[in-house]
């Protein structure tokens, strides 16, 4: 069986790296004593996966992680045995028990929503209020980073929703496995747009639902497919 397994990470811990918080769901499985699976050869390690790695400097809301159990466990039990070896800051919300069937989390995954705080509220108001100028446009340039330069694309096809309330930006926003649009990229444009490039936005973002497509082609959460 494979277990879904919710979890956050906090606020102070958000500048830990995503391979640290392989690290520490590695070692809290090993604390907790639970029947995990591992793979076979020389090295064998935890057989464990994840949605989507978070950026660093991030929070996360509902992250979610796919362990393989070598034997039946409640859901129950593995919630409160986790988190129990967990910090603070990492405990698990929510587990949901599947079959070995069930698709890989990576490729299920299509969109994530974002609540993004932005510090200063002048600035906040300002990005704020360009949101429906920038929405209303055909095309909306941004800037991507690769491994060798920045480079120009459209993000317009990239958002799914898009809303401003007080200094919260809350923002839907696609996460596949061969496009996606990151926060820092919608930030930049909308700074564009509100004439503010020039300055530096401190945002505080959280990442707060991995969404997937349902029958219908409603975009739900991840843990609900």
């Amino acid at each position: 069986m494979r277990m879904l397994a919710v979890f956050e990470k906090g606020e102070r811990i958000r500048h830990i790296g995503h391979l640290d918080i392989q690290r520490s769901v590695q070692r809290g499985l090993r604390r907790s004593g639970l029947p995990v699976a591992y793979s076979n050869g020389f090295n064998p390690h935890i057989l464990i996966t994840f949605a989507s790695a978070l950026s660093t400097g991030a929070c996360g809301k509902r992250e979610i992680m796919d362990v393989t159990m070598a034997e039946e466990v409640s859901t129950d039990e593995f919630l409160e045995r986790m988190n129990k070896a967990m910090p603070p800051e990492m405990q698990l919300s929510e587990a949901i028990a599947v079959d070995q069937k069930h698709p890989a989390l990576m490729a299920m995954l299509q969109a994530a929503e974002y609540d993004l705080l932005i510090r200063d509220p002048v600035q906040a108001e300002k990005l704020t209020a360009a949101i429906p100028a920038m929405m209303a446009k055909e095309t909306i340039p941004a800037m991507r980073k690769t491994k060798t330069a920045l480079k120009e694309c459209d993000i317009k096809p990239l958002i799914y929703g898009l809303k401003g309330e007080g200094q919260h930006i809350y923002a839907t926003l696609v996460l596949t496995e061969r496009e996606a649009c990151k926060p820092g990229m919608l930030i930049g444009a909308l700074s564009a747009e509100a004439g503010i490039s020039g300055e530096e936005i401190r945002t505080l973002i959280t990442r707060t639902a991995l969404l997937g497509r349902d029958g219908q082609g409603n975009l739900v959460p991840l843990e609900r497919l």
